[in-house]
């Protein structure tokens, strides 16, 4: 034998005798006394520990609701913990925890010095670490250090090594910590730290993980079977490594709380005898993970949180906030609407469709976005189906689609924000020579653009803003858009909340709006989200507030953030935005307060809503490679469009409008039944007569429903501007995932006969325009409502 492993083991010897010296003399040793010694020499004082114990940072997750702060979307973590006060902890759970970590823990004060001798004299005699003598203190200390957010992972390695010097400075801090804490402080910090393995850190996480349930609803079987985990969290893991490990410890858990006196024999037997039943809770973790396809509201909302300076001085910090903060986040998605809204965007095109139907809904006067849907699985794995492209909102990587005629809506305001009336006419012809420059083969007349009505039998003649929006006329709005101005539409179009994110759209915007003709047509991209809020300011009377996904933000000390606050302003009056209301009820099947409706593109809508107040506009791109409807109420606003994001050259096909806008009106409704029924306030005569004498007809405010007039107008033929085709007995189209929608038997899309349409007062008729001389301006598009010759940038969808 060498002299070297001889003399190891004489000095294990020695310090083993020493060992037990001392714990006879500590026998004979008051406890309190030995403990307030220790205080009094070696305890820092409060003031002096790390700022982290005094103030604890610890990481916690962020929950975020849907607007009834009941339904989970999702949480935000590094790691799964959400704190709760102690009084919202089973008592069963506390008693648990203190038996199986601490007997004394309400005797001592921070250090067990019966424990450590105990533990010194097992651990010399065994030669390894038998017993580790930590209090809950000094655990909660050691749990604080090693999770301190501002450690870096060298600092986080050190705060768990298993040294001397380690375990003398838990002590230490220990000691003081006690001195300013109570022992139900020192235990509510304990039990929201510990980590009870399958990455649920604290006893809220840990019920939820374990058996989906607060952390208050625990059973005593429960609770001493979670109270186990504490000393190998991952090892004795029912979840993953079967239930025996489990079972072991909480039988040593109940013995222990049966020997602190917390619980009878009995009530120990009892429990024992009964099998454990696991329930695991999900945790999700960040949009991907979100429930019931909200995952493109999630992102959206991340995107807002991202933008907001109250979390951090960069988006990176402000995710990191997200993800740490432990923030109670109320969300604005409506569950009702919002399931609504997906069943039927799944309805027009199924999962791995090529086309998509991306729809949003806004509240008017909040701008609060009630529900976001699309035919999509919010999943970075490439698959069919898959996406994580903002597909609703617009990103980088997703400018949108062209909306067609809903962009009328932005020439209509203008020239009424000018003074021009509803009653404006123009003999509309089936093509329109305008003063803009054009060389396109189909688009030119003799160098000028010259656009066309879809449906010349439909659209052709003396039209107003009522029967021109009604009926969708291109070559009126083109004339209306001439008259005011192409930027003032431009402008209103921004004004009302519209982006271009193409840069093809913001330069011409920028620098040549004058001369985008076109624009009237909706050539431009956009989203279901901007076109839903800019119809939504019209509902508001002309307020436009900016789109908010939140409804409150709390924080994890329960202060709430100033954040959520609904941003608004008046960018219209109301008399412009009611007047343009009263023409946007004809393309749905209602009369407006001025019986100045004759005919509509989605006249179904009405019916479909049950006559509930309601107005919108139906768009088509050229070729009917996109199919848009938007539509509003007093309360609630929405729009969808159905298009293929990654090729915009796709035609989805006039058939698709019929079931895009029952889509629409579906969600509406929904939306709407808890509501009371508003009606809409009719302008003023100022802008709906030029000369404001009495037509004979007065505003009202319940709704007439309309048609077109029992006249010698044929049908629209089946083209872009023509949506309300069926006559109730045909098919709509099929896509290719058999998810069409079948009419209902021809009643609510036949036209009913109505009372002749009164005359307009006499204003002096319009002459059409004549061959302009050429000017210098640039052309508006080579075709006439054309799409923009770039893709959307849009990854694969």
């Amino acid at each position: 034998m060498s002299r070297k492993p001889l003399a190891k083991r004489l000095t294990k010897i020695a310090v083993v005798t020493v060992a037990v010296g001392a714990v006879l003399a500590v026998a004979a040793t008051p406890a309190v006394a030995l403990a307030d010694w220790a205080i009094e020499q070696t305890a820092p004082s409060y003031e002096s520990l790390p700022q982290v114990l005094r103030e604890p940072a610890t990481a916690q997750a962020s929950y975020l609701y849907a607007n009834d702060g009941k339904t989970v979307i999702t949480t935000f973590y590094d790691q799964n913990r959400r704190d709760v006060p102690l009084d919202q902890v089973a008592p069963a759970m506390r008693d648990a925890v203190v038996a199986a970590e601490d007997t004394r823990f309400f005797t001592h004060h921070g250090v067990d010095v019966r424990g450590v001798l105990r533990a010194v004299v097992a651990n010399g005699a065994s030669g390894g670490v038998e017993q580790g003598a930590s209090t809950l203190t000094m655990q909660y200390v050691r749990n604080v250090l090693k999770n301190d957010p501002g450690l870096t992972p060298e600092e986080r390695e050190s705060a768990t090594e298993q040294t001397a010097s380690r375990k003398i400075r838990e002590a230490r801090y220990a000691l003081s910590l006690e001195q300013k804490l109570s022992k139900n402080e020192i235990l509510e910090r304990y039990l929201n730290i510990a980590y009870f393995g399958a990455g649920a850190y604290g006893v809220d996480a840990a019920a939820h993980t374990y058996f989906s349930k607060n952390a208050a609803d625990l059973t005593l079987g429960e609770a001493s079977l979670l109270a186990g985990l504490l000393q190998a969290p991952e090892a004795d893991n029912p979840l993953t490594k079967g239930l025996d490990g489990a079972v072991a410890r909480r039988e040593y858990v109940l013995a222990a709380m049966v020997g602190t006196g917390s619980i009878s024999r009995q009530q120990a037997d009892a429990a024992q005898a009964t099998a454990p039943v696991l329930k695991r809770g999900s945790s999700p973790n960040d949009c991907v993970a979100s429930k019931n396809e909200w995952g493109f509201f999630c992102d959206y909302f991340r995107t807002w949180w991202k933008s907001q300076p109250a979390f951090g001085d960069t988006p990176e910090a402000r995710v990191q906030a997200l993800k740490l903060g432990g923030y109670r986040i109320v969300t604005t998605l409506d569950p009702a609407i919002a399931t609504e809204a997906q069943r039927q965007a799944v309805k027009v095109y199924g999962y791995t469709s090529k086309r998509a139907l991306p729809m949003a809904v806004v509240e008017p006067g909040t701008g609060r976005v009630l529900a976001m849907a699309v035919n999509r699985h919010y999943n970075p794995v490439d698959k069919p189906g898959n996406t994580v492209n903002q597909l609703i909102a617009g990103a980088d990587t997703a400018h949108g689609y062209q909306a067609g005629s809903t962009f009328k809506m932005f020439t209509m305001l203008a020239a009424l924000e000018q003074g021009k009336t509803l009653d404006t006419s123009f003999d509309s012809p089936s093509r329109l020579v305008t003063r803009w420059p054009d060389s396109g083969e189909t688009t030119s007349c003799d160098g000028f653009w010259c656009p066309k009505n879809a449906s010349p039998s439909f659209m052709d003649g003396r039209r107003n803003m009522w029967t021109g929006f009604g009926r969708s006329v291109n070559t009126y709005f083109v004339w209306l858009e001439e008259q005011v101005g192409a930027d003032r539409a431009v402008e209103m179009a921004q004004r009302l909340g519209i982006q271009f994110r193409d840069s093809g759209d913001a330069d011409r915007a920028r620098s040549s709006a004058a001369s985008w003709g076109s624009f009237t047509l909706g050539v431009s991209l956009t989203t279901p989200l901007d076109l839903a809020n800019a119809y939504a300011t019209l509902a508001a009377d002309g307020k436009y507030c900016t789109p908010v996904p939140v409804r409150s933000v709390t924080t994890a000390a329960g202060a709430e953030l100033d954040v959520a606050r609904p941003d608004c302003r008046q960018v219209i009056t109301d008399d412009v935005a009611r007047a343009a209301t009263d023409a946007a009820r004809c393309p749905v099947g209602q009369q407006s307060a001025y019986h100045g409706c004759d005919g509509g593109t989605a006249t179904a809508v009405s019916q479909l809503l049950g006559g509930r107040p309601v107005a919108g506009k139906t768009g088509s791109s050229t070729d009917n490679m996109t199919e848009t409807f938007v539509a509003y109420t007093p309360q609630l606003a929405a729009a969808a469009i159905a298009a293929n994001p990654d090729s915009p050259l796709d035609k989805v096909g006039a058939a698709v409008l019929p079931q895009v806008y029952r889509a629409v009106a579906a969600t509406l409704a929904t939306g709407s039944g808890p509501l009371e029924v508003k009606q809409f306030v009719a302008p003023t005569r100022t802008l709906v007569v030029a000369d404001h004498r009495d037509r004979g007809d007065e505003p009202g405010l319940e709704p007439v429903p309309a048609s077109p007039s029992p006249s010698a107008v044929p049908s629209p033929s089946p083209d872009e501007h023509s949506d309300d085709r069926s006559d109730g007995k045909k098919d709509h189209g099929k896509n290719e995932d058999k998810n069409e929608d079948k009419p209902s038997g021809g009643k609510d899309d036949k036209p009913k006969p109505a009372k002749p349409t009164p005359k307009p007062s006499a204003k002096p008729t319009a002459k059409p325009t004549p061959k302009p001389t050429p000017s210098a301006e640039p052309s508006p598009s080579d075709t006439e409502n054309s799409p923009s010759p770039r893709p959307s940038r849009s990854r694969r969808h």
